[in-house]
């Protein structure tokens, strides 16, 4: 005889414990929920200092970007902005794929603005996920980089039809993408590493997680150093942004930044393609240049220094085919 059973009973509720969720949504990372912090035991070079990467490319949507998606679409709904609205957002792709996904679940349409040099991993998700994809050439504004371009048009497309059809997340400016750090990222950090971390080393993008994480580890211990990666200019690194092109976030906080570190794409690469071979972390080339700047905190550095994978190389697999040689080496 066969058991029937009610829709009740079918009902197993969340347990984290157990990681069991009703909803994607119950996999983003909080304190009590981390994402992994994972030691480099190879690549890390610089004696005296242990390396540890924090493997954001694990939240549910693929990237650290995940956690300012969540408050920065929870900050809209709060203020009302999404009353009657769709949303629109500039991207270099990971901050769009979250908030597609968040807001597929919240039954609002994403449309997206994004440079066109963005690999078509992402822009393929994107469409994936139902977001409108507007890609935006070089050249739409040749003075600065090809990201402010896709930040003008989606601000001209919020600003339509007197503003009644799009409310934008504005990532650049939204003191919400801080707090989704200050909240969560630099907590989990500082339990993670029981209060140890020495530098806490990231990219600059839209200074998001810099800032927020930043600025609550130092608030626990003004002794920690807050080190920024910056690329060239000209640069192939994707989500990172060198201010020599590109206009400074108005969320950013230079206060609580101790030192920035330059660092080209060669050089980014080759730790990216050692990390995959030797360390066996698929990470993205914004995590080779995290962890080269590392490598150049000097010979007086001591102790444990955390830097931010912002996401996987899987999103970046016409990018690493460009660059590796016939050898596997990569050309650039």
């Amino acid at each position: 005889m066969t058991a029937t059973l009610s829709s009740e009973s079918l009902s197993l509720g969340t347990d984290a414990e157990a990681r069991r969720f009703g909803d994607i949504r119950d996999l983003l990372p909080n304190v009590h929920n981390p994402t992994p912090l994972v030691r480099v035991n190879r690549v890390g070079t610089l004696a005296g200092v242990e390396t540890y990467l924090k493997l954001e490319w694990l939240n549910p949507f693929g990237s650290v970007k995940d956690r300012a998606a969540a408050y920065l679409l929870a900050g809209m709904a709060e203020r009302g902005d999404l009353d009657g609205r769709d949303i629109v957002e500039a991207s270099s792709g990971n901050t769009a794929i979250a908030l597609a996904a968040l807001a597929a679940l919240a039954g609002k349409h994403l449309t997206v603005t994004i440079p066109d040099g963005v690999p078509e991993e992402k822009k393929v998700m994107l469409r994936m996920l139902g977001a409108e994809v507007w890609e935006t050439p070089d050249d739409l504004c040749p003075v600065n980089h090809p990201k402010d371009g896709a930040i003008a048009l989606a601000r001209s497309l919020a600003a339509s039809e007197g503003g009644s059809r799009f409310a934008m997340a504005n990532q650049y400016e939204n003191e919400d993408n801080v707090r989704a750090h200050y909240e969560t990222t630099g907590p989990e950090i500082w339990r993670q590493t029981e209060g140890n971390v020495r530098y806490f080393v990231a990219g600059l993008g839209t200074t998001g997680t810099i800032t927020g994480t930043g600025r609550y580890l130092k608030e626990r211990d003004p002794s920690i150093r807050v080190i920024a990666v910056e690329p060239h200019k000209g640069h192939r690194l994707p989500g990172l942004k060198s201010f020599k092109e590109a206009k400074e976030p108005g969320i950013l906080d230079w206060d609580i930044i101790d030192e920035v570190i330059h660092v080209a794409d060669q050089p980014a690469y080759e730790i990216t393609k050692r990390l995959h071979r030797e360390e066996g972390l698929i990470v993205g080339p914004s995590t080779g240049a995290v962890v080269h700047a590392i490598n150049q905190l000097g010979d007086t550095a001591r102790g444990i220094a955390v830097g931010i994978s912002p996401d996987s190389g899987s999103k970046y697999s016409s990018y690493f085919s460009d660059v590796l040689g016939d050898d596997g080496l990569p050309k650039i």
